[in-house]
């Protein structure tokens, strides 16, 4: 028993050690198995770096989707974000500059914090010194200028002088003032009447401390001002007897003619910037609107979001770069538009805005119109490019259809259908004139027929705005002392927007705009199939205007609806304090407060200065506030929130002051906007009265045309009256069309004289020409569409009946070659295309709405998941590889030892007895058997 006991023993260790043996191939299996599944993750994520994972200049992808309060924050300081539009999305998308005037922006921003973060280290450095701390060398800052990509745009543009720039204004203005070619061009600084007001000297808003004291009392919160003097009901509404509801309209469609500033981009990856919807803190370029616990606005937040205005290139903290470097520079605000009455709400204000509402293509000179709705057979505007829009849809509409916001020379252009309404007349007009202009003047050119209808349009702009608008608005009192007769162009006067003007002054209308929107019939009777709207019914919405009707109703609406009197008591009703963009249960704004707001974000100085500034007396007593603002109630309202007069905001100020007789406003803002006026008339190269512009028959005929007018040539109307701002009665004060005189384009054909005629100039790919006569030459000029350059002479001269050189030829121009601004961000590749070029992205990668910038998509790429896919597919094998190796091991093991143990077939049968011996008694306590056979 002995020798069986010890025999057992052996096989007992032999079978453990077969176990153990199976245990460890099992763990090399999965050992081997978990290495190759995360070398093929490894691997899809360095295939992921490889395309630009672990770059670190690519910037956060920044969302604007915001929350059910999206206008607003919550009490945590954060929004609850869904996908649902809320109406900051609005205000940023029709605020939403052109690509050039972005990289304006940005390149002043990254300017001002780098400069910012170099004068923080500066002064850690320097605070025990007295060296001063906040001053950079002119060299640094001329670096910092160069990098930050502003320079360029604070260098002035290079002035050509052809008869091309002599007979038409450049579509940025500039050059229009020879010795100041930035005086009123695109994306420069907002002209300063009197100097900026900041609670540092430099850049921070009124109201931007706590417990900052101006005239030794803090300012009141601007919402505050909103509802105590502001905000009244819808129902609170003084009709004005005199004037149509078109007048508003025109006004804000002028004002969207001279001036447009930029907000902020709001870059999150910028020295550790905040996203200005999700805090409650002035935060460098985040100046949130406070609201009150017990404000019936929203409830449960603290503040709606907004964003300070873009500084302009070498202000603020960059100051120092123009000059003395012991005199810093206020922070200055950017016009994107051209300051001119130039129709630029038609053409824009950049050559790359204008060369997408262009049709290229057509021999007439024509703008771009919509391929996919007509009205009544007349065009509507173009749609934008970014498709989807935000614009609203028609709810009743099938999924499937989709009318996107409008496209025109102003990103404002579908803010209200009303506005988008004048937009689509002047391009009806422009395409109306260019083909009647080619067919007058068929030898013209593509580009002088286009160019010879701006000039036009640009005139009418000039004309309506002028002689019909503006005395309505300032009476003619104040136009006679402000304004006056025309004497001619002065290169002298500075015609640049000032800052005051837009951010205050001419938004004196927000007080005169009606809750409702009315759609007649031919009867100029309500329409029960287009019943009245509330004002935040038609805050983009394009698809009312396609879908309900077309222009024709709604214009009837604004002839013969009166427009709302500006009333100290009655100023901007709930439309526009509780409802603005306001589309869906997604919050609102608040247009009165962000007045207030933008006026403070700018430095612009009080009420009593602006007084003092048109040679009024400063009022220093609510007494003497009465005199100026009869209602008492009101001036006692002011006072209690203000303290001091000379503390109450100019914009405020000038919409509760009484109204001059036969105007709108009071005399602070007929002031301001009549020298504004001279300015923009006399400081003018290009004004239609200047002797050089036009001839005097053209002058003429153009005299003749009205607003009216416009109408009638644009839309199915057959009436109107002869004054269109002019409020009356249908139908005795409307008449028909036929009388309401128009031009006579006869003035405008050209005949060739053939002594000074050569053969018709030939034709250059991508370019086009202009005719034009000086000192007794005919000459042509040439350019170039935009993404290509002009080799040779630009300009031909007709000598003796011939073309004194060949012509130019247009090369495409390669941005992409531009290493010292280059048109992409180091984290995109860009491609050269004919005409211009293209940021592109590494999947997963994609373009930020600079189209510029790659940002994180959220998504692997197409290559990692190919990856991973070929990884578990590889583990997949290895494991049946594995298994099926590890099983053929054993039987071969089991071969192996059958093999040896057969060898001796005496032994084998020893055993077998043994174990047969063994086994038989059952209470032995072992296992089963394990049987050696000796047989083959």
């Amino acid at each position: 028993m002995a020798c069986g006991q010890q025999l057992v023993s052996v096989i007992n260790n032999r079978i453990a050690e077969e176990n153990l043996n199976r245990k460890i191939k099992v763990f090399i299996f999965f050992i081997i198995s978990i290495t190759m599944a995360s070398m093929a993750v490894f691997l899809a994520f360095v295939q992921e770096g490889s395309n630009g994972l672990f770059n670190v200049e690519l910037v956060p992808k920044v969302y604007f989707s915001l929350g059910s309060n999206g206008s607003s924050v919550k009490r945590s300081g954060l929004l609850q974000r869904t996908e649902t539009m809320a109406p900051a999305q609005f205000l940023f998308f029709s605020k939403n500059p052109e690509k050039e005037t972005q990289a304006i922006s940005q390149a002043a921003e990254r300017m001002e914090a780098s400069i910012q973060d170099l004068k923080g280290k500066l002064h850690q450095k320097h605070k025990r010194s007295l060296l001063p701390s906040d001053l950079l060398s002119t060299d640094v800052l001329t670096v910092i200028a160069n990098v930050s990509g502003c320079l360029p745009y604070m260098l002035p543009p290079k002035c050509p002088n052809n008869c091309m720039t002599s007979k038409y204004r450049h579509i940025t203005g500039a050059c229009n003032n020879r010795e100041h070619p930035r005086w009123g061009a695109s994306n420069t600084a907002l002209a300063r009447w009197l100097p900026p007001i900041y609670e540092d000297g430099l850049s921070q808003p009124k109201g931007w401390n706590q417990g900052f004291l101006h005239n030794g009392f803090p300012l009141p919160s601007v919402r505050e001002v909103t509802r105590n003097i502001i905000e009244v009901p819808n129902e609170a509404v003084t009709e004005d007897e005199l004037h149509s509801d078109i007048i508003i309209v025109w006004g804000q469609y002028i004002d969207h003619d001279l001036a447009f500033t930029p907000q902020s981009v709001n870059r999150l990856s910028f020295l550790g910037e905040v996203d200005c919807q999700l805090t409650c803190e002035n935060r460098n370029l985040c100046f949130p609107i406070q609201i009150h616990a017990n404000d019936s606005f929203s409830m449960s937040v603290d503040c709606m979001p907004f964003y300070r205005s873009s500084p302009a290139c070498a202000t603020g903290h960059q100051g120092v770069l123009l000059g003395n470097l012991s005199v810093l520079n206020p922070r200055q605000q950017i016009n994107s538009l051209t300051s001119f009455l130039d129709a630029s709400t038609v053409y824009g204000s950049t050559t790359a805005a204008e060369n997408k509402l262009r049709n290229l293509t057509s021999e007439e000179g024509l703008l771009r119109i919509n391929m996919h709705y007509f009205d009544n057979g007349r065009e509507y505007l173009p749609f934008v490019d970014q498709v989807p829009s935000p614009c609203a849809q028609d709810p009743k509409a099938d999924n499937a259809e989709r009318i996107e916001c409008f496209m025109a020379g102003d990103t404002r252009s579908s803010e209200v259908i009303s506005l988008a309404a004048i937009h689509t007349l002047w391009l009806r007009q422009h395409n109306h004139l260019a083909r009647a202009l080619k067919k007058l003047n068929p030898h013209w050119s593509s580009e002088t027929v286009y160019q010879e209808t701006r000039k036009i349009v640009g005139a009418l702009h000039q004309i309506i705005t002028i002689r019909d608008y503006i005395p309505k608005i300032i009476g003619p009192d104040a136009f006679n002392q402000h304004i006056g007769p025309y004497k001619g162009y002065d290169p002298t006067i500075n015609p640049t927007v000032a800052n005051v003007f837009s951010t205050a002054a001419f938004r004196f209308a927000h007080a005169a705009i009606h809750p409702i929107i009315k759609r007649l019939n031919t009867r100029y009777q309500d329409d029960p199939n287009l019943p009245n709207l509330q004002l935040h019914e038609v805050f983009f919405t394009p698809w009312r205007l396609v879908k309900e009707g077309g222009l024709d109703p709604l214009l009837r609406g604004t002839l013969a609806t009166p427009a709302k009197l500006q009333v100290q008591d009655q100023l901007l009703n709930e439309e526009l304090t509780k409802k603005l963009f306001v589309l869906s249960n997604n919050g609102s704004l608040d247009l009165a407060s962000l007045d207030l707001q933008r006026g403070r974000d700018h430095g612009l100085p009080g009420y009593n200065d602006w007084r003092e500034f048109c040679n009024l007396p400063r009022l220093r007593t609510e007494g003497e506030l009465t005199t100026a603002m009869e209602n008492r109630k009101v001036v006692k309202k002011i006072m209690d929130l203000y303290s001091n007069p000379s503390n109450i905001d100019v914009w405020l100020g000038g919409i509760v002051e009484s109204i001059l007789p036969n105007a709108t406003t009071g005399p602070l803002f007929a002031c301001i906007i009549g020298k504004q006026m001279k300015a923009l008339r006399d400081g003018d190269r290009f004004w239609w009265e200047n002797s050089n512009v036009f001839t005097e028959a053209q002058r003429h005929e153009l005299g003749k045309y009205s607003l009216s007018r416009l109408i009638c040539d644009n839309t199915g109307l057959t009436e109107a009256p002869l004054d269109a701002f002019r409020l009356g009665k249908f139908p005795q004060d409307f008449k028909s069309c036929e009388n309401i005189p128009s031009i006579n384009l006869g003035a405008w054909q050209e005949t060739l004289q053939p002594e000074l005629t050569c053969s018709f100039p030939d034709r250059v790919d991508h370019g086009d020409f202009v005719h034009c006569l000086e000192t007794g030459k005919s000459m042509v000029t040439y350019s170039c569409q935009q993404g290509y350059k002009l080799l040779g002479e630009e300009q031909l001269t007709c000598t003796k009946g011939r073309w004194n050189t060949k012509p130019p030829v247009c090369q495409d121009i390669n941005e992409c070659e531009n290493k010292m601004n280059p048109p992409c961000h180091s984290s995109a590749k860009c491609v050269n295309i004919k005409g211009t070029f293209e940021c592109l992205c590494t999947d997963p990668y994609e373009l930020a709405e600079d189209g510029k910038t790659c940002t994180d998509s959220g998504r692997l790429s197409k290559g990692s998941l190919v990856s991973i896919i070929l990884g578990v597919i590889v583990v997949c094998c290895l494991a049946a590889s594995g298994w099926f190796v590890i099983c053929c091991w054993e039987v071969v093991e089991l071969l192996v030892n059958k093999g040896m143990l057969m060898e001796d077939k005496e032994i084998a049968e020893k055993l077998n007895e043994f174990f047969t011996s063994v086994f038989e008694d059952e209470d032995n306590g072992l296992p089963p058997p394990r049987t050696y056979a000796t047989q083959a």
